[in-house]
């Protein structure tokens, strides 16, 4: 299924330089977490050549890297992070396009339209955008990109369905706590390392908490 792994990259890559996302960045550069978190992000995408066992399923880290960055920013930084991740954990690039679209591409995707439907459909609150975009968005993108994935790519030589499709959802819930936590940090201390965040959106005028 390499064909769809390419069509996907190319289409998210073609969106995210359309919209130019770069316009919106401050003459100093994008905030520096965000450059912390694309250099992390290699290290849990080869956790599983690391550990050399097929069912320590890698973590995403993509969704939190949009509610961060944006998506746009976010798939082009996913550029880096696979070849990054090819070059720790010796992928080959049909193994890389799939990290980059499975891990990254998917998970941010799915997540950015639930976050989309809870900023039209539920209360704009910052429990709402925590809970809402950083912990369940993520944990549903997660387990919904692990599954199309194992659905398209099937599972490695020896591995149960059942076994790798619980592996892949805890691994998802995994990183929901992960984004969760850190979104909630950063909104209650550094707002603005968010781009997805806006006073005006998710905190209630007085009166109406």
């Amino acid at each position: 299924m390499t064909t769809v792994d390419f069509v996907l990259a190319a289409a998210a890559l073609a969106v995210a330089l359309a919209l130019r996302p770069w316009r919106a960045l401050a003459a100093g550069g994008p905030p520096w977490p965000w450059l912390a978190w694309t250099l992390a992000m290699p290290a849990l995408w080869a956790a599983d050549r690391a550990a050399g066992m097929p069912l320590a399923q890698p973590l995403s880290g993509a969704c939190l890297l949009m509610l961060m960055a944006g998506w746009p920013l976010a798939m082009l930084a996913l550029v880096p992070v696979a070849a990054l991740t090819a070059l720790a954990a010796g992928l080959d690039g049909a193994e890389a396009l799939q990290h980059a679209v499975w891990l990254g591409v998917v998970p941010a995707t799915i997540a950015m339209a639930i976050g989309s439907a809870i900023r039209r459909w539920l209360p704009r609150h910052l429990f709402v955008y925590i809970l809402g975009r950083g912990f369940f968005a993520t944990a549903i993108a997660g387990s919904a990109a692990g599954a199309l994935a194992a659905a398209l790519h099937g599972a490695p030589p020896g591995v149960p369905a059942g076994d790798l499709m619980l592996a892949r959802f805890l691994a998802a819930w995994g990183d929901a706590f992960l984004a969760g936590m850190i979104v909630a940090i950063f909104v209650a201390f550094r707002p603005q390392w968010l781009a997805t965040w806006a006073d005006r959106i998710w905190l209630p005028p007085p009166g109406r908490g």
